[in-house]
């Protein structure tokens, strides 16, 4: 083996065309050409003298001897950040790239807020800040931190849940005036719904009524949408009734642009979680983030 061929940047690059499983994909991340991609792997597996990665027109693959390679890497690098950020943490602030991603609705509304405070107090550490409300393979990608309202199995990662997002249906005062005010959720199959499409059992609302009692209401309508914002403007623009959650409404609530609906009866709450890259978490950098967030989500409205 020649050592002093087995560069860390070599090794970097590795590691993440290993995780994103495309070279095209890792040389636009580093702003490289994918020939210097492919050059950099080359000369990594000349040094090492084994072949690292199984290459096809669709898709690059770890080989078993890749696989192997590949879990000391990460572990490599790992520690050199680690060492960094215990030499930094003796002589100056937290500093370094943190990337994190967000259901895209609650990134708008109040997780970017929470990012520049966090920016505020660090200045000297970068975030990379993504919405989207799909799901991601966070170590495929190079997350290290994501922020998701859903419950959660995900078994590889490390799961912190930061609260309860409270629900309720609402609708504008145009809307009520024009329609009436339902009493009961059966009420709800005589009004228009605004629906999210893109959450599971949307069309089947379940209310816990003032006696603990369970009802459950076929929920639809003219409008479907796909993004808690447009149901927002939705709302507003009187198109209907929705079940939204208070985070996202608290607002227009408090403006008296927006009327809670059917307030007796209790949608079941939606988990926010922070989901977390092992190998990420012992990392000060983003350790400080984890902290902040878990100080500083429950003062956004309806998370308890």
């Amino acid at each position: 083996m020649d050592r002093s061929a087995v560069t860390i940047e070599r090794i970097r690059t590795f590691v993440r065309v290993a995780e994103r499983g495309s070279l095209s994909a890792v040389a636009r991340e580093l702003n490289v050409g994918q020939s210097t991609v492919t050059r950099q792997l080359q000369e990594l597996e000349s040094a090492i003298g084994a072949a690292l990665l199984s290459r096809t027109t669709r898709r690059v693959t770890l080989t078993e001897e890749g696989s192997r390679y590949y879990t000391r890497a990460v572990q490599i690098l790992r520690l050199l950040e680690q060492a960094g950020d215990e030499a930094l943490g003796s002589s100056g602030a937290p500093a370094g790239a943190i990337r994190m991603t967000c259901t895209a609705s609650f990134g708008v509304m109040h997780a970017s807020r929470l990012i520049f405070a966090f920016q505020d107090r660090f200045p000297e550490i970068g975030i990379d800040f993504g919405l989207t409300d799909q799901r991601i393979d966070l170590v495929r990608e190079g997350v290290d931190l994501a922020l998701r309202l859903a419950p959660l199995t995900e078994s590889s990662l490390k799961l912190r849940t930061l609260g309860q997002s409270q629900r309720l249906m609402a609708a504008s005062p145009d809307y009520l005036a024009a329609h009436g005010r339902p009493m009961t959720p059966q009420d709800l199959s005589r009004h228009q719904g605004i629906r999210m499409v893109n959450v599971a059992g949307s069309d089947m609302l379940t209310f816990e009524g003032p006696g603990q009692e369970i009802h459950r209401v076929p929920f639809g309508g003219r409008l479907r949408v796909d993004h808690g914002l447009a149901a927002r403007e939705a709302m507003i623009a009187g198109r209907g009734i929705a079940a939204t959650h208070r985070w996202l409404v608290d607002d227009l609530l408090a403006a008296g642009r927006l009327e809670v609906i059917l307030p007796d009866y209790r949608l079941p709450p939606v988990p926010l979680n922070l989901l977390i890259v092992p190998e990420r978490a012992g990392i000060a950098r983003v350790r400080l983030l984890i902290d902040f967030l878990v100080e500083q989500i429950r003062a956004v409205p309806g998370i308890e």
